[in-house]
This record gives C-alpha cells, structure tokens and sequence, in this order.
C-alpha cells in the first residue's frame, strides 16, 4: 500500500475517480497506547467498529490483546489475523454452531448472555466445560449517549439475579457487563450503569469476577466535544472498586469508536453542484451510512494547494446511486465557491465508516492509502482545549 503525506498527495498521485480511504496507523497506534496506559484495566477492542485486518495488527502491535467479536466471521478474523489473541464472544444471542467452533477450534472460552436459554445453549454447545468465562449482559439506560443501545439486548433488574445466579453454577468465572450506547457524552452514563451493576450483584449474592463497563467511550466531532477520557477513567475506576465483588475481580471495556474513529478518512470528489447541494461519490450506501442515516456530521475540507479565501457556506451531499435515500443532510461546511471536479475531506471516519460500504447500484468500490499527516481532530494529540463545563463532570465527593 502506497504511503503519502496526506490528502493533497494521493489526489496529485493518482487523480482518483472512485472514492479513497485514507489510513493513519499514527493514530490508531496513539489512541491504543492511551488506553492501555491509562484505562484502570483491560481494553478489548470491539470488532465491529471496523474490521480491518490491517487495523488489527496495528491496535496488537499498541498493545490490545483482547479483542470483542460479536459473530463467527468475525472471531474467524481476529484468530486468522492474530493467533495468540484473546477471543471474547460478546453476542448474546450466538447459534450453538458458532458457540461450539468458537470453542473447540478458536479457543474463544468468553461468552456474553442476557437469558436462561442462550445460558443454556452455551453450555450444550461447549459440551458442559467447566472451563467457561461467562458475563451476563445488564441492560442499562442510554440516556447519556447519541445512540442508543438500550433496546435489544440486556436482562432487566428484576431478573438479573436469578440469572447470575444460574450463571455461576456453570462458569469457571463470571463478568457482569452492560453497553451504555455509543458516543456517550458525559462520564455520569457509567456511574448509572454501575449502580444498577451494584443492585443486581447484591441482590444475587454471587462472586463476581469481573465487571465489564462495554463501549460508549466518545470520539470528536462538530457539535460533539466530550469530556477528556481521563474523567471517564476516573470516574469508573472510583465506581467499580465499591462495588461488591471479590477482591481480585478484572475491570474490562470495550471501545470501538474511540480506538478508529481517527484511524481513517475518505477523499471523494464533487460530480455535479445543485445550488447549496453536492453530488459525490460516496454516500449513505458507502461509508457515509452515519451520516445519512443518523444524520451524524462529520468534519469536511477541500482538499486543494490554493488558499482560498471563499467565505464557508452549508451543504448537503447526495452520493453516487439513484437512490433518493442516498442524501446526507449534514450540514457540511464548505468554501462557497466549491465546484464539480473539486475534492473533499471527510474525517473521523473510522468507526463504522469504511465497515458500512456496500456494493449497492454497482458503487463501493476505491482504493485505500496510507498518510501520514493527522487526523482532523484528536482526542489524544494533548492539544485539545479542555471542552468541560459544570453539567457534565462528576464530582466523587
């Protein structure tokens, strides 16, 4: 793979017809180093959010040796990509085929659940091991976050207990673990979520191993300025240690956006301007599903030598299908002069963003490139301003 300076470079180099992700291992590599160094635990990255094997070795390389698959194509992917990973098969709801090769061929021996049955069916699957590292999935509020995860999986309060319970008798260790949405904007998600841990560990009055905090941890983006991690940080290590549990007990997350978001970019090019409308070539059938579907903006820039001194106007794209569906509201700021041939940035992509693509009208496919120059904002250059304000920081006194 080709290895440029930035943006400006792969457009001189090539002249690409066709959409280009750029990739920027630096940044991965940083924000691995931030959370192995820094979170009070063990950092599992979470699969989904961008299944790069390229990525992969990267986030291995900073020091992430755990690795949240959440399907058999994806534990299939780590163990081919990584094999001295640690696997952990955090679906709740997984076939008994899945559950059984994950064991017996990829040594996946951590399983997340949310019920008697899949409780059950793991341990037909496993063939009753006694060597399991179970964790019951509690559902938790997503109030706090900008996508929600409330809804499809997690036991409720109320039977959590019976299911810890049930759940100890077959588990050689047993987790507790919750998800509270993704792009969670205050550190007070967690302090929720963990009461709530809190209420179902007495209730059941079992030996808990570990807790597991999940994903939510935020990236940057227009409009979206979390807090730094640190009071993330901070904050659940307070929490977590009052819990009552053993007292060599593991405290576990799962980040996805916040390990990638910053890892990729994509340069796609204006096809046609309709008034405060851009025709690109990439779009919601692409790797701009967020931003068409949850309406999610993204950073943007014209990516040109000149130095221009057009005033920014707003835009919305629509991408390359004859689907009306493929429009992204945005708005998208942009020099009002841009015009068809013109290329365009769109950063902090890497989460959910290249792993979106499709094929869909014939689209979808581009080139990938390496650059070197970073990323349109950082959550760990050290250079940020703190964004922090009185609503959204916890005091622990």
């Amino acid at each position: 793979m080709s290895i440029h300076p930035d943006a400006l470079a792969v457009i001189r180099a090539t002249a690409p017809d066709e959409p280009v992700i750029l990739n920027r291992p630096h940044a991965a590599r940083r924000a691995a180093r931030f959370f192995v160094d820094k979170f009070p635990g063990k950092s599992l990255y979470a699969v989904k959010a961008n299944p790069s094997a390229a990525l992969l070795r990267v986030l291995w390389e900073a020091g992430i040796t755990h690795f949240d698959t959440a399907s058999l194509a994806e534990v299939r992917l780590v163990r081919e990509t990584l094999p001295e990973a640690t696997l952990c098969f955090m679906h709740p709801v997984k076939t008994e085929r899945a559950i059984e090769e994950a064991y017996f061929k990829h040594g996946c021996k951590t399983f997340s659940l949310d019920s008697i049955e899949e409780l059950e069916k793991i341990s037909r699957a496993t063939r009753g091991a006694r060597d399991l590292r179970l964790c019951v999935r509690l559902r938790v509020s997503s109030e706090y976050s900008e996508l929600s995860l409330a809804a499809k999986f997690g036991v409720d309060l109320t039977e959590a207990p019976a299911l810890l319970q049930a759940t100890r008798q077959v588990a050689d260790w047993l987790g507790v673990c919750f998800h509270v949405g993704s792009q969670a904007m205050t550190p007070f998600a967690y302090v929720q979520a963990l009461e709530r841990v809190r209420a179902a560990i007495a209730q059941a009055a079992v030996l808990i191993d570990m807790v597991d905090v999940g994903g939510g941890f935020p990236s940057i983006y227009p409009g979206m300025e979390p807090p730094p991690l640190e009071d993330y940080f901070r904050i659940i290590h307070h929490h977590f240690y009052a819990l009552p549990i053993a007292y060599n007990a593991e405290l576990w997350c799962e980040p996805g956006r916040a390990l990638c978001a910053e890892y990729n970019s994509l340069v796609v090019r204006v096809e046609k301007r309709r008034g405060d409308e851009l025709f690109i070539n990439d779009g919601s059938y692409g790797a701009l599903f967020d931003a068409a579907h949850i309406g999610w903006r993204f950073p943007v820039r014209r990516v040109d030598a000149s130095t221009s001194d057009a005033p920014l106007c707003d835009f919305a794209f629509y991408g390359p299908t004859c689907d009306d569906a493929d429009y992204m509201k945005g708005p998208f700021g942009l020099p009002c002069d841009i015009a068809p041939g013109d290329y365009i940035e769109i950063g902090m992509l890497g989460a959910y963003g290249a792993a979106m693509r499709t094929g869909f009208n014939g689209f979808g496919s581009g080139s990938v490139a390496t650059v070197e120059d970073e990323p349109m904002d950082s959550l760990y250059r050290g250079d940020r301003a703190d964004p922090r304000v009185s609503d959204n920081v916890v005091s622990l006194r």
